[in-house]
């Protein structure tokens, strides 16, 4: 679920980087899918593309790549006027995230 080597490369191995590097992700996404809800509440699509498109590359150094593909069919769910999958779609990455921030903040304790 979570591929920690792009960040370990990025960082270099250090572990004070990888840290705060993980720190912000738990911090921004959870307020990003707070967005989402409400955007998709107000049917807001474009907006929650943008959020959605805001979150992608989070996902991506975070190597939740799972959280990224499911992002990418949100954007292009919206981009295609397919709003009635908007829902299940935005159900299905907050879960990826939800299990990702678990196995993050775990993580994060040990370093």
């Amino acid at each position: 679920m979570v591929d920690l080597s792009f960040l370990k490369k990025f960082t270099k191995g250090d572990e004070k980087k990888m840290k705060r590097y993980i720190g912000i992700f738990l911090n921004i996404a959870p307020e990003t899918f707070v967005k989402m809800e409400q955007n998709i509440v107000d049917q807001n699509w474009e907006q929650l593309r943008i959020n959605a498109h805001s979150l992608k590359p989070q996902a991506d150094y975070m190597g939740i790549a799972a959280l990224k593909d499911v992002l990418i069919n949100i954007e292009n769910a919206v981009k295609e006027g397919r709003s009635t999958e908007l829902i299940q779609l935005y159900q299905q990455a907050f879960q990826l995230h939800e299990e990702a921030s678990l196995f993050l903040s775990e993580h994060i304790k040990g370093l």
